[in-house]
């Protein structure tokens, strides 16, 4: 884990008169599975929201494997290898589950429109394969069986579990999951950190919003935490929730 994936220079973000970022710096080697953590309110989600085009940064640079990432719309980040999940799921909720993980596989097609309408012979390949890594992605997540169901029709954490192939549907160097266990009970969240391990030994790179402190510091190489839009801490697990700026920032509490 030697190579920097991604690189955040001094990246700020402002709402108005409200600073939701600032100068946050942070680098992540391809490989680990870095967490990003902080109380309600520290920054997190609006982090993700600059990584992934939804937001443009006020100020500051991302440099993604190796080239500088211009943020403008969320379907370019995903070319360039970034895929996301969200805090509250956001599925085509009356498309079935293969249909989800399909939409996710078109940000890799190049049928066109043209193709779309002539429907020609490699038309036709191209949607044959696009369905087969489907069928494959929900298998890797264990929903295959609901391939047919109406995404609103499935549990929670299949839900998760869904949002989770659809992501990897655009085949991403880097996975950016914002609160993946979020409703999940015991047995589901065990389930989601091996789902999780198996992304990274395949190869692909974790980058992790969590609320759940205790999955974090079991599941993560390294830990970076935001206050109030600023990062106080960036480390190895076991100094994280040591540090007394985090436990600080956890209201005075430990986060062990």
């Amino acid at each position: 884990m030697s190579v920097t994936i991604l690189e955040a220079r001094a990246i700020d973000k402002h709402f108005g008169g409200v600073t939701a970022l600032r100068d946050v710096s942070l680098t992540i080697k391809q490989g680990e599975i870095y967490g990003l953590i902080g109380p309600n309110g520290a920054g997190k989600t609006t982090f993700f929201n600059v990584l992934t085009g939804l937001y443009h940064p006020d100020g500051g640079d991302l440099v993604f494997a190796g080239e500088k990432l211009q943020a403008s719309a969320p379907h370019k980040v995903a070319k360039r290898g970034i895929a996301r999940t969200f805090q509250n799921i956001r599925l085509f909720a009356n498309m079935t589950a293969m249909e989800n993980v399909m939409v996710g596989r078109h940000v890799r097609t190049h049928a066109g429109v043209f193709g779309a309408v002539l429907h020609d012979r490699r038309t036709i390949n191209e949607e044959a394969a696009i369905r087969r890594r489907s069928e494959e992605l929900l298998h890797y997540v264990n929903i295959a069986d609901r391939a047919n169901d109406l995404a609103r029709n499935l549990s929670y954490g299949d839900q998760r579990r869904l949002e989770i192939a659809r992501a990897l549907a655009t085949d991403p160097k880097l996975l950016a999951l914002d609160e993946p266990a979020a409703g999940m009970n015991g047995a589901e969240t065990t389930d989601l950190r091996v789902l999780i391990e198996g992304i990274r030994k395949d190869g692909i790179t974790i980058l992790l919003i969590e609320h759940d402190v205790k999955l974090v510091m079991g599941l993560c190489d390294r830990v970076a935490v935001l206050d109030y839009g600023q990062k106080i801490c960036e480390d190895i697990p076991s100094v994280v929730q040591n540090d007394p700026k985090v436990i600080e920032a956890y209201l005075g509490g430990s986060i062990a």
